[in-house]
Parts: C-alpha cells; structure tokens; sequence
C-alpha cells in the first residue's frame, strides 16, 4: 500500500466518493468511514485537524465532537465565522485501541500521514484558500513534511504551496487534557488570539 491517487477533477462529488473508497493505508480496516471535509467551496480559510474522533468517525463529519465545540468557540471569540471556513482533516480515518467499551484515539504514523496526503491536497487545489491553519501536530507535519514543535512555532504564519498565509497552532483537543481550570482558560485564550492572526 502506497499513497492514495484521487481522481485529476475539479467536481467536489467525484473526489469524495473516490476517497470513500481508499484502502491506501490499513486505517480504513478499522474505521466506520472515510471522514471528508465540509464547508464552503469558495472558503477563504481552511482548517486542518489531525484526524477524525470517535463522534466524527460515528457521523462521518469533521470537527463534531468536544474538540469541536472547542474549535467553534474559538473561532467565534476571533470573529471568525465556522460555517464560511472549510474544515478538514489530514488523516481521514479514525485510528483507534479498544479499552473496555472506549475506543481511544491513537496518533497516525508518518505512513498513515503521507498516505492520505493526496486527499488534502485535493481539497484545497480545488478550494484555493487564502489562509491555512494546521490544528496541531500532524497536520503541520503533513503540511511542512517535517517534524514540527507546535508549542514551539505555534502562532507563526508562513507562506505554503497551499496558501499565502499558513498559520501553526494547536489542535483543541489538547485543551481538553489540561486539569486545571486556570490553565484552560488561558491557554483556551491563547488559541484563540491565534486563530485570530490569519484575520490581520
């Protein structure tokens, strides 16, 4: 198995029942479905998570879940409006360990990564973004094609093939990890303010 090999099209149906089908990486064994993006066509600005949670591999949309209200509050306090942005993932299967009746999330591998890298690419050659905001590691990695320190770059914005203005942040998921509620609130506020860079 090899990197996945979307169809050359510009129609969004096309794409995405071809990425339905894609058994590029063993992820798909295991996942309830393919998790594509949803938003706008014409998106000036683009999210990019890590990979669907166990909700969004349920429901077969991005960004449903506790991350996801997370996200939406983030991006409401920046003035930014999730509906007018195209949020997507770098890995489109859920990767997951059974613990009891719990399927925990398990972080994709650089294989993982680079096989479902086509399907991304397509999703923003066809949307063209203005702005580009990788939430957390992976997508950053798969994005650079490098390991990246998120807490170390985070709020840098760069110019990529895929967008004049590449934002590096956290992925919210990571707020949910914080126990004290101190901590949550300010780091919640930090990545907010970041989210709000790629409006300047």
């Amino acid at each position: 198995m090899g990197a996945a090999e979307p169809p050359s099209t510009s129609s969004w149906d096309i794409l995405q029942r071809a990425a339905h089908s894609c058994e590029a990486c063993p992820l798909y064994q295991n996942a309830t479905q393919t998790v594509f993006g949803e938003g706008p066509r014409n998106a000036k600005i683009v999210l990019l998570g890590e990979q669907p949670g166990d909700a969004e591999d349920r429901e077969g949309r991005p960004f449903i879940g506790h991350a996801g209200r997370l996200l939406d509050r983030a991006l409401t306090q920046a003035g930014l409006d999730r509906e007018k942005c195209y949020v997507t993932n770098a890995v489109k299967h859920f990767k997951w360990e059974p613990r009891g009746k719990r399927r925990l999330h398990q972080k994709p591998n650089s294989r993982e990564i680079a096989a479902c890298r086509p399907w991304w690419q397509a999703e923003l050659k066809i949307i063209q973004p203005r702005c580009l905001v990788c939430l957390g590691g992976t997508a950053a990695r798969a994005v650079f094609e490098r390991e990246v320190k998120v807490l170390r770059e985070r709020g840098s914005i760069v110019e990529t093939p895929w967008a004049k203005r590449t934002l590096i942040t956290i992925h919210p998921s990571s707020l949910l990890r914080l126990r004290d509620r101190h901590d949550k609130e300010r780091e919640f506020a930090r990545f907010a303010r970041e989210m709000a860079l790629i409006m300047d």
